[in-house]
């Protein structure tokens, strides 16, 4: 009996993977906002019935692509960040986080698009996406927090008052309690100008201006470095 229950789990398994492998086919060619169960049980020979039992609504396999490509591309920028050495050069694990990011994005864009492209009408990403998209942020936070007390943030280091000081208490109560808000605010902002500028390539607003971006692309990085005071190595 258990045999036959091993032997259903696999093929629902492979059968689940089959019908994700469709839709990010399907993702390619229509984009996420076109995404049609129907259409992904006739590429494979199902009927639409038989499909359902797998994902209940377009909205079910949305989710489950989601949290794939998050934690696909959570995957390669931590073993990316891990493979640096030694694991104390903070300025070395930008560098890693911010190219691998870009590599898996351009590797795999209509997924990349899926999770930072235009949002899908009428799809609300449930709290489960919360955690895998939450993957890269949280690795630079690490990094923010192991350079507190090492060294001092560049000059000048604007006051955070306000609404924008009460935002940045609350996310580090829960994310870094340990990192200075001025050094919370320039991480926070060195997130969004990385997938800003990963964007703009991948969707083309590079183009008669920093296209191929490869080069701006490792000076920005560079320059969010030094935003964020991280040092250089010492050889």
């Amino acid at each position: 009996m258990a045999a036959i229950q091993g032997a259903r789990e696999r093929a629902r398994e492979e059968l689940t993977r089959e019908i994700k492998e469709a839709a990010r086919r399907q993702l390619g060619v229509e984009g996420a906002q076109r995404l049609s169960l129907r259409a992904v049980a006739r590429e494979l020979g199902m009927a639409s019935s038989a499909l359902y039992r797998y994902f209940p609504s377009r909205d079910d396999l949305l989710t489950a692509l989601i949290i794939d490509a998050y934690n696909a591309l959570g995957d390669q920028v931590q073993r990316a960040v891990e493979d640096v050495v030694p694991a104390t050069d903070t300025r070395a694990r930008w560098y890693a986080l911010a190219h691998a990011a870009r590599a898996w994005a351009k590797t795999h864009p209509h997924e990349y698009a899926l999770l930072y492209g235009t949002p899908v009408p009428g799809y609300s990403a449930p709290t489960e996406t919360i955690a895998p998209a939450s993957r890269v942020a949280l690795l630079l936070v690490q990094l923010l927090r192991d350079t507190v007390g090492r060294f001092e943030l560049p000059a000048p280091v604007r006051p955070i008052r306000g609404e924008p000081a009460q935002q940045l208490a609350a996310l580090a109560a829960v994310v870094a309690p340990t990192v200075p808000p001025p050094l919370l605010a320039r991480g926070l902002a060195a997130w969004a100008q990385l997938y800003g500028l990963i964007s703009f390539e991948l969707f083309g607003q590079f183009v008669g201006t920093a296209d191929p971006a490869d080069g701006f692309f490792a000076h920005v990085v560079e320059e969010m470095a030094d935003l964020l005071g991280l040092p250089e190595a010492t050889s």
